[in-house]
């Protein structure tokens, strides 16, 4: 009986565990269905979203650096400045500096003006004093491709933290003046504050525009130097050259020594002129300076030239000129003739030093080859002399079988005589377009040439197909001259860092 039972629970435990099977039947004619089975939860990523770019804050400090100064008045871009004491205000300069603590008052200097070899000469005088062991600013213009170039220490460009920096510092002063300070008066207020910030001993300063209403015109240098006199921004510093003379006189002062080269005839008289008058005591290189200068090649060297000068404080003998060209001789004559002057302005000079310095020298935008394979050589000769300077120089330093030169220029300048220069050394012509409102239209340049001399030359809009169609045309031994304003040659110097693409390597013709 209690077996009986206990089988009686297992089998009633088992039915309650264990549910019956349940048959479902289907008509002949329905297919089979596989049972639904209930949708999973899927999990879907959420789309990457893109990440913003990240901010380099020294990067858009200087873009914002960058828009500030192209809200002011530049005369580099227009194409007419009327050359006044409005647009040209000394005393709107002092005005700026003055709320800046006058910083040139705090180092010394030296003032460089003239029409061509101003950037060659103060680039000379600043590294044989740095190599003398001072610390030297050094302010130029106009810059090939970046604007920090115009502001140097010891051969470094202002940092772009410090130039924004001294931006804006400058920005507040400047939007609360009257009259507004230009582009050129805050660059050089930036410069300035900059030398004295950094605690420089003395600044080479090259004027920008003329030199008697130059925003430069605020120093009391130890020494003024004029390099070569031409023509050039004759709308604004007179049609001849006596005119021009003058306002780049205007840099004289009182007391301090002068020091310039053999000019055209028409020159000297208008300085020794202005000089008098203000009592500054002239030097001419050549003249009153003894100096001479020659061309030679050497193993070592290759071509070069030797400079020359005397005096009863210096003695310069043999130095080998570091630029290329006859006219860099002449600038290296006068820098030389400089730093014999700020010796008797009591600035110790070590002259063997102030040769290893010179000897260092090198300045970009000047007779620079910027590729070689085929060769191409970019001068930022900007006027008929500096081209006809150009194509000296590249006559006794660069063999080269033929010459293709890609020209363009600003249409204030000589342009008649840049062409007559031109067509003196180029066996080809490629006219184009400068990146400047003021640039000449090379389909008139074109025409210009033609018209004058009877030769063909070809267009094109920029500077890249120029390049495209010179390579068609170059051969191994030839030569592409990239010339007539600093614009042009600033804008080949960025397509050259970039890897020219345009100027893929030339096979060999024998």
């Amino acid at each position: 009986m209690a077996t009986r039972v206990k089988a009686n629970r297992e089998t009633s435990k088992r039915r309650t565990t264990t549910p019956p099977t349940r048959t479902v039947k289907s008509s002949p004619n329905e297919s089979a269905k596989p049972a639904l089975a209930r949708p999973k939860s899927v999990f879907i990523a959420p789309k990457p979203q893109p990440r913003p770019p990240s901010v380099n804050p020294i990067a858009s400090a200087m873009n914002r650096s960058l828009k500030f100064l192209q809200t002011l008045q530049d005369y580099e871009k227009l194409r007419i400045v009327r050359y006044n004491s409005d647009n040209f205000d000394l005393d709107r300069m002092r005005t700026l500096l003055k709320k800046l603590g006058n910083p040139q008052e705090s180092f010394r200097s030296v003032h460089v003006a003239g029409t061509k070899g101003k950037g060659s000469t103060c680039v000379m005088i600043a590294s044989m004093l740095q190599a003398c062991g001072y610390k030297v600013g050094l302010y130029t213009s106009p810059h090939l491709v970046d604007i920090r170039e115009r502001i140097v220490v010891n051969g470094e460009q202002i940092t772009p933290t410090d130039f924004s920096r001294l931006i804006k510092l400058v920005e507040p002063i400047v939007q609360k003046s009257k009259p507004i300070p230009t582009y050129f008066d805050v660059l050089t207020a930036v410069a300035f504050k900059h030398f004295a910030d950094q605690k420089i001993d003395i600044a080479v300063v090259e004027t920008g525009l003329g030199g008697r209403l130059d925003s430069t015109n605020v120093l009391k240098p130890e020494v003024t130097a004029i390099t070569s006199i031409s023509k050039d921004h004759m709308a604004q510093l007179g049609q001849t050259i006596a005119k021009i003379a003058e306002e780049k006189a205007g840099i004289f002062k009182p007391g301090v020594p002068a020091v310039t080269i053999l000019q055209d005839p028409s020159v000297e008289p208008v300085l020794q002129r202005v000089a008098q008058k203000v009592g500054a005591p002239l030097d001419i290189c050549g003249k009153t300076i003894e100096f001479s200068y020659r061309f030679e090649s050497s193993r070592m060297l290759g071509r070069h030239n030797r400079v020359c000068l005397t005096t009863q404080t210096s003695r310069f003998e043999h130095l080998a000129v570091p630029l290329f060209g006859e006219h860099q001789a002449i600038n290296c004559g006068l820098a030389l003739a400089v730093i014999d002057k700020l010796k008797t302005r009591g600035i110790p000079i070590d002259d063997t030093k102030a040769m290893e310095g010179l000897a260092r020298t090198t300045i970009e935008g000047r007779m620079e080859v910027v590729n070689q394979t085929p060769r191409v050589l970019v001068d930022g000769a900007h006027n008929a002399a500096s081209i006809d300077a150009m194509m000296r120089a590249v006559g006794q330093h660069i063999p080269y079988d033929s010459m293709i030169v890609i020209f363009g220029c600003c249409g204030d300048k000589d342009v008649d005589g840049m062409l007559e220069r031109i067509t003196s050394g180029a066996d080809k012509v490629i006219f184009t377009k400068v990146n400047s409102i003021r640039s000449a239209d090379p389909n008139e340049l074109a025409a210009r040439y033609v018209e004058l001399y009877g030769k063909m030359a070809q267009v094109a809009d920029t500077l890249q197909d120029a390049l495209s169609i010179a390579h068609r045309a170059v051969t191994k031994e030839d030569l592409i001259c990239i010339t007539g304003s600093f614009y042009l040659v600033g804008e080949a110097k960025k397509h050259f860092a970039n890897g020219a693409p345009t100027l893929p390597q030339v096979t060999p013709q024998y």
